[in-house]
């Protein structure tokens, strides 16, 4: 371990010997964004971004976002319950969560609950498919989802505020403001999600009981210019959350569970020249406590802590290349009411390359190796090529390699862990057309991986416990399009579609994992009238296989539904916002998870204000 850091001080020392040269300043962006990563490495795979107005139209929970938004396909234990996402047939643990560019997938159990992720926190959110291990590490083998806050200079002052009460006595309010001037630029958002969540079910007597939920998110961002050639950045995030877990039964025992996570990132930029650097150090928590029974306080509980130390160096040689290298370190102990205290240090390396060869061809070369005594680290790569073919017409290829480390909870158990435990690894390949306009963009991706040492908990004897065991490929299409009319002067209109095929199979048995759809779509049309704006959204998901023989008796039936709201903006600079919206319009009954109903047409009244 000591090695390690002497590396990294070694390394730091190096390039200050460098910085120390007589070069011509890089000047710094308007807006800086701590997801260098992501910025710079993604022309090679499909990047969508969602920016603040379709995150401000939509439901706060990030589920509801991306659900009607991506071909990302949701497990959702009900309205406001745990949400675990599928990219591509990938699971939970093989979705990557980044937070200005940190990954703060659960050390514990290796996934993200998108259903604590309020997405009105965040300037944008961009979602990158395919393998992405070599640039983001651990999880990243179906795609990445990017949380991003953005640092801003000589902007004035802005505020804004949302809020929303709707069905189920459900309330989501939203305020930030932000003073940003030459030198310095400050943020500081507030957002609160409570609901009663007590819907009745449609077509039958029951209601959904003991599903109420509240969660707080505090988050402050600041930026300072110490001079041309250095920036100072902060990022910190807090969030505290209760759900009680719906039940099934009326007679079931009642459930609740509690999150507290806090994350805290330091960044210094440096740009000397041709020169890059960033330094990144971060903290970050996460906190639980699950209540078996809410009529007691006996309650089980994990938490983490996570201390992240990276340095990215990168030389731009032309401006039509450019080289990078990154180490990374993060230290983490965890402990529980089923887990010793355990200590985990992770050290990475990663070189990457991006080189425009001629006005139409591109192409990115990453690589990554990690060290740690907790598993034998695989070598990761990837290389990706982009060739414009006409003006409007571009194709790219990318091939990978990626991987996901075990958890905490797989290697340390109490009784059940498995420190023999081998990570996941995934051979990803990938083609993309393109075809864009000034109206009309469209995407097309076919995609193939092959996982192995997929990690599974099986039964053993009384136990269950985990074993490196499955086998999966997965393949598919993915496509999206957005067209963009004017109709004249004051009208508008807007349609985006995005639709995925996928394939994902035990190459054991040759069939269709559990809760993997073959088909998912969406799609949504706006059309904008002077002040006035209407939306109409829909989302179709295909059937799904409840046993691993796929036993067509025990599927679980697909289900489209569509959402439909109006605005009117007002004021004299058009600054106020009042809208209503209605969803499941068509009060479909509909589950995403097997008995765990979601809720008919309900709505919501909004009033949104910008300074």
């Amino acid at each position: 371990m000591k090695q390690n850091y002497l590396i990294l001080f070694l390394f730091l020392i190096a390039s200050f010997e460098v910085y120390s040269q007589d070069v011509p300043v890089v000047p710094l962006d308007e807006v800086e964004v701590s997801d260098t990563q992501l910025k710079r490495y993604s022309n090679t795979q499909q990047t969508r971004v969602l920016t603040d107005s379709v995150l401000t139209n939509n439901s706060a929970s990030l589920t509801t976002v991306l659900n009607f938004t991506t071909p990302i396909y949701f497990k959702e234990n009900g309205l406001g319950m745990v949400s675990s996402p599928s990219f591509r047939g990938t699971t939970a643990q093989q979705t990557a969560v980044l937070w200005n560019g940190i990954n703060i997938n659960s050390q514990l159990n290796g996934q993200t609950d998108f259903n604590t992720v309020n997405s009105r926190t965040f300037d944008a959110i961009e979602v990158r498919s395919g393998g992405g291990s070599v640039l983001f590490g651990s999880g990243a083998i179906g795609g990445s989802v990017h949380l991003n806050n953005y640092i801003q200079f000589d902007k004035g002052l802005s505020a804004s505020a949302l809020l929303k009460y709707g069905s189920f006595n459900t309330l989501d309010a939203t305020a930030k403001a932000t003073l940003s001037k030459k030198d310095y630029s400050l943020q500081v958002g507030v957002s609160r999600l409570s609901s009663d969540n007590d819907f009745d079910f449609v077509q039958t007597d029951g209601s959904n009981s003991n599903g109420q939920f509240y969660n707080t998110t505090v988050n402050l961002n600041g930026g300072y210019k110490i001079n041309d050639k250095n920036l100072l950045k902060y990022y910190s995030y807090w969030y505290d959350g209760e759900r009680h877990f719906s039940v099934i039964n009326p007679t079931d025992v009642k459930t609740k569970y509690g999150d507290y996570n806090t994350r805290n990132l330091l960044e210094w930029d440096g740009f000397y020249g041709k020169w890059i650097s960033k330094l990144k150090l971060a903290y970050i928590t996460e906190v639980y406590k699950y209540y078996a029974n809410i009529d007691n306080d006996t309650h089980t509980n994990g938490k983490a802590k996570s201390m992240i130390g990276r340095y990215d160096l990168a030389y731009k040689v032309s401006p039509k290349l450019l080289l990078n290298s990154v180490i990374d370190i993060t230290s983490t102990t965890g402990e529980g009411s089923s887990i010793p205290e355990t200590n985990r240090t992770i050290t990475a390396f990663n070189v990457m390359a991006k080189h425009q060869l001629t006005d139409k061809l591109l192409y990115e070369v990453t690589a990554r190796k990690e060290f740690t005594d907790a598993y034998e680290s695989p070598f990761l790569y990837s290389l990706g090529i982009n060739y414009n073919l006409t003006k409007h017409y571009a194709i790219s290829a990318n091939g990978s390699k990626n991987f996901r480390i075990p958890t905490y909870n797989d290697l340390y158990w109490a009784g059940s862990g498995n420190p023999d435990l081998k990570p996941e690894t995934s051979t990803q390949y990938e083609i993309s057309n393109t075809y864009s306009s000034k109206y009309i963009t469209l995407e097309a991706t076919g995609f193939y991986s092959d996982i192995e040492d997929m990690i599974q908990w099986i039964p053993t004897g009384s136990l269950w416990a985990p074993v490196n065991i499955q086998r999966v490929k997965n393949y598919g299409v993915e496509g999206q399009m957005k067209a963009s009319l004017k109709l004249n002067e004051h009208s508008r209109v807007v349609f985006q579609a995005n639709y995925a095929y996928t394939v994902s199979k035990d190459r054991e048995t040759d069939k269709q994992l559990v809760y993997v759809p073959y088909h998912k779509g969406g799609a949504s049309l706006t059309y904008s009238f002077n002040q006035f704006s209407f939306v109409y959204q829909s989302l179709y998901v295909g059937e799904v296989f409840l046993l691993a023989d796929n036993n067509p008796r025990y599927v679980l039936d697909g289900y489209s539904v569509a959402n439909a709201g109006v605005d009117y903006t007002f004021g004299k600079q058009k600054t106020y916002t009042l809208g209503v919206k209605f969803n499941n319009i068509w009060n479909k009954a509909y589950q995403a998870m097997a008995n765990r109903y979601m809720p008919g047409t309900n709505f919501n009244i909004y009033l949104h204000f910008k300074l």
